[in-house]
């Protein structure tokens, strides 16, 4: 039994299709059954616990043999990095004495140590957490989700403005959640050893600008770029309902995606999703 945090979301979802396309036995984890509905009617096993219940998340994982862990994103309302490093412990905690064959694990570029650098110092000390243990673990590093852009379609569509915490011209990895799901699933289906981490993105590297024209394209309407000004970033995150120390967190993270230009030690996998294809995608399953 394949076990699947996050199921509800883009990556986990995608990573369940795959698994049930394979005919291979799922249980999706979820705070809201009602959300995995269309997982259950695929055939999947559905429980509907919270992560922060500790003793029935750990009942869970008992009854699997591979886990696959995303740490929920915490409301932005909150101090998102204290919410996500509680539940890091508590997903750890749960795993604690569960007898796996493995565990994958989502992760993203750039994970590394530090403070003060949000989901890059989280998702670096879950990675590490689980590398601890006695399971055989494997990180998947995720190159940034096109999916983010989804909240621009409304500007894009309303105003002919897609609106940036990067500059229009900066070029950074990206990938479609489900070419992250369909990796996700080969890693679940392979050999019970530690491996990675294993870096994925899209067919090529893409800019804001590069977001604005495929939006352009798919509504057949002139799109350009707002940039927000880099001392700027924790305003712009306030205004959209951040915290303050969300918006610290994320802006944080923002200026160390532009500053550092980090890249995989070894090659990255490549999915297959274009970003054009993503948003021609998004754009058509909205209209109408």
């Amino acid at each position: 039994m394949h076990i699947i945090l996050g199921a509800t979301g883009h990556v986990g979802s995608a990573l369940a299709q795959a698994l049930l396309e394979r005919s291979e036995p799922v249980t999706v984890v979820t705070r809201d059954a009602h959300k995995a509905e269309a997982l259950r009617t695929k055939g999947a096993h559905v429980a509907q616990v919270d992560v922060f219940d500790t003793h029935a998340l750990h009942q869970v994982f008992r009854g699997g043999k591979r886990v696959f862990v995303l740490n929920p994103p915490a409301p932005p309302s909150s101090d998102t990095v204290a919410e996500e490093h509680r539940s890091v412990r508590a997903i750890v905690s749960a795993l604690e004495g569960c007898k796996l064959e493995k565990i994958v694990a989502e992760s993203a570029y750039g994970a590394q140590p530090g403070e003060g650098i949000g989901d890059l110092s989280v998702l670096y000390d879950l990675e590490q957490a689980l590398a601890a243990g006695p399971v055989p673990f494997s990180a998947l590093r995720a190159a940034y989700y096109m999916s983010n852009w989804d909240t621009a379609l409304e500007t894009a569509r309303k105003e002919g403005k897609v609106h940036s915490m990067f500059p229009a011209d900066f070029t950074l990895p990206m990938v479609a959640p489900h070419d992250l799901g369909q990796y996700a699933a080969k890693l679940m289906l392979g050999p019970a050893e530690s491996s990675g981490p294993h870096h994925v993105e899209g067919p090529e590297r893409y800019s804001p600008g590069d977001v604005a024209r495929a939006f352009s394209e798919a509504l057949g309407k002139p799109v350009e770029v707002v940039e927000t000004p880099r001392e700027q970033l924790e305003q712009a995150f306030g205004k959209l309902g951040f915290s303050d120390a969300a918006a610290k967190s994320y802006a944080a993270m923002a200026r160390a995606t532009m500053d550092q230009h980090y890249e995989p030690a070894s090659k990255p996998v490549r999915g297959t999703i274009s970003l054009r294809d993503y948003i021609g995608r998004l754009v058509n399953k909205t209209s109408g």
